[in-house]
């Protein structure tokens, strides 16, 4: 069983370590909300998070970096991932260094682009390759230690593939027993991309799902702990989040599948998105589930 002390790593294609286990830091979308997350991102880093994981379109890098400082543990005992807004393509470097700013730091760990250009655009002429030809200056630069992208597919990465100089690090995608993305995760694997999931619990619906609930009463941990350990042992990285010490030390200690079982959950598969969900029109962030590769 994984424990707080003894969170293992992955090394990424630039020889970077990420941590396996790591802790979100999004949060609703009021004043009030994004204040009291510095209490319990402080309470995470003080049950051993190092793994940081935020975003400018979350506006918590302030809050993050604050928790950092007051943590008082150096900064390079962190691994701090931001992701470039999604509606930003077009000022890549601007928004960055407004990233920095925020955070308080000299450069980020992981740096990742958020979602194709179809998403939010405000500009028809800036496509994801040129957006992430932007982020390759920057990796250059010493700016961000990695770089990577976020809600891919093996369509649109091939399609970066076309003009990439560098292969993204991380490809950061919802990830959870009820849509288990198979093809993408041995695409990834082959490719040296390593598989970050967000939305790893898949919410209430799957903490509910008998069969979760069943080996949760083999292993003696929560209906959580079981789809989290999951997604370790498929060797993929994850970002729960909470605001809930107790749970945060749960989702930090994790025990050891068995290979049967991980395959059980696998078969739980439904293809079902429960965050990033097709609205009304069948759209994702502007484009079709088709064109997103979804």
């Amino acid at each position: 069983m994984s424990s707080p002390t003894s969170v293992p790593t992955i090394k990424l294609n630039n020889g970077v370590t990420i941590p396996v286990i790591g802790h979100g830091a999004w949060a609703p979308d009021t004043d009030e909300a994004r204040t009291k997350a510095k209490a319990w991102l402080l309470t995470a880093i003080k049950t051993g998070y190092r793994h940081i994981d935020t975003a400018q379109g979350y506006y918590t890098e302030g809050v993050v970096g604050e928790a950092i400082k007051e943590s008082g543990i150096p900064r390079e005992q962190f691994f701090i991932t931001t992701k470039l807004s999604p509606s930003h393509h077009d000022v890549v470097e601007k928004t960055f260094e407004q990233s920095l700013k925020a955070l308080g730091v000299d450069y980020v760990d992981l740096d990742e682009k958020k979602n194709p250009d179809g998403s939010w655009k405000v500009r028809e002429d800036v496509t994801f390759h040129q957006s992430w030809a932007e982020l390759e200056k920057l990796l250059e630069a010493g700016k961000a230690k990695a770089i990577g992208v976020s809600n891919f597919s093996v369509k649109t990465l091939e399609e970066l593939a076309t003009t990439a100089k560098v292969t993204p690090a991380v490809n950061q995608v919802e990830l959870h027993p009820y849509v288990v993305q198979e093809g993408l995760r041995e695409y990834c694997d082959k490719k040296g991309i390593v598989l970050t999931a967000y939305s790893p619990s898949g919410y209430d619906v799957v903490r509910e799902d008998p069969v979760i609930n069943e080996l949760a009463g083999k292993y003696n941990v929560t209906a959580n702990q079981i789809t989290l350990a999951w997604h370790i042992a498929r060797n993929v990285v994850i970002i729960p989040k909470s605001s809930d010490e107790q749970r945060q030390k749960e989702n930090i200690t994790l025990p050891t599948l068995d290979a049967e079982d991980v395959a059980t959950i696998s078969k739980l598969d439904r293809n079902q998105r429960l965050c990033n969900a097709a609205d009304k029109y069948g759209q994702v962030y502007g484009w079709s589930i088709e064109r997103m590769g979804w």
